[in-house]
């Protein structure tokens, strides 16, 4: 696939392992194949959710906390936990990294999404490395129903993007869960999101992150309309980045080719 211009959402569950702390050894791996994929010409903008899942572990507390306040303050200790590894990773590899939080009124308001869409297109032409996340600490709505996966489709709208990668701890849309149906299948090619494929999403996302199918799907609509592939795959390894821009099957690709 000779896609130039990339956005790669990376999820909570992607990040972390089930305990909440940061899974070093998969963040470090892929800091490192984005990395090398920036370097071999392509412009990659990194959508990143996490910030609350870290702040949970950050301040020792045992599971995902139930009300908005806290929410929030994990969020601010979160996502200062998540930059310092971003910047410090990508660093290594000699790629200046930025920092976008926004809410959804800087993408509904049309003044503050042009500002939005100026500033992210000069970024990738200083040849920085864009990192969005939700600005939890002052939005709600963004945090209830853990959008960021639209979000990231958004943002590959607002671009031109050629390509949005959802990274998650699945492989792909499937026709029944996986984990509860041994004879469910994976869809390897979706060209429109009709009723049918909506009756295959599940409701809810791991315990650290909010995310689901429902959110993914919400994305690829976006992205058909404009013209941008998408592929959920699992971001387990994350040489699955290099095999989507090559072109292998791999996850569940929508497009209408």
């Amino acid at each position: 696939m000779k896609a130039m211009r990339i956005v790669i959402k990376i999820g909570t569950s992607t990040l972390t392992h089930g305990s909440g702390h940061l899974n070093i050894r998969r963040v470090e791996a892929l800091c490192k194949t984005i990395s090398d994929i920036k370097n071999a010409g392509h412009e990659v903008i990194v959508v990143s959710s996490g910030a609350i899942g870290m702040g949970v572990s950050k301040l020792g507390l045992k599971q995902r906390p139930a009300d908005m306040p806290t929410k929030q303050a994990a969020a601010a200790v979160g996502q200062c936990e998540l930059m310092y590894i971003y910047d410090k990773l990508f660093g290594e590899y000699h790629h200046t990294v930025s920092q976008l939080l926004i809410t959804g009124d800087d993408t509904r308001n049309d003044e503050r999404h042009r500002n939005f869409s100026n500033t992210l297109n000069r970024l990738l032409e200083l040849g920085a490395l864009p990192i969005i996340n939700e600005n939890d600490t002052v939005a709600t709505d963004e945090i209830v129903i853990g959008d960021n996966d639209t979000l990231a489709a958004i943002v590959a709208q607002s671009v031109g993007a050629d390509l949005l990668i959802l990274l998650s701890d699945i492989d792909g849309l499937y026709t029944a869960d996986p984990h509860k149906n041994p004879d469910a299948v994976l869809l390897r090619h979706v060209s429109a999101v009709s009723d049918e494929i909506r009756a295959l999403a599940g409701v809810s996302g791991s315990s650290l992150g909010t995310g689901g199918m429902v959110t993914k799907l919400q994305a690829a609509e976006i992205c058909l309309g404009c013209g941008c592939t998408m592929v959920i795959a699992n971001g387990e390894d994350s040489d699955v980045l290099y095999d989507i821009l090559d072109g292998k099957e791999v996850g569940t690709t929508f497009s209408a080719g």
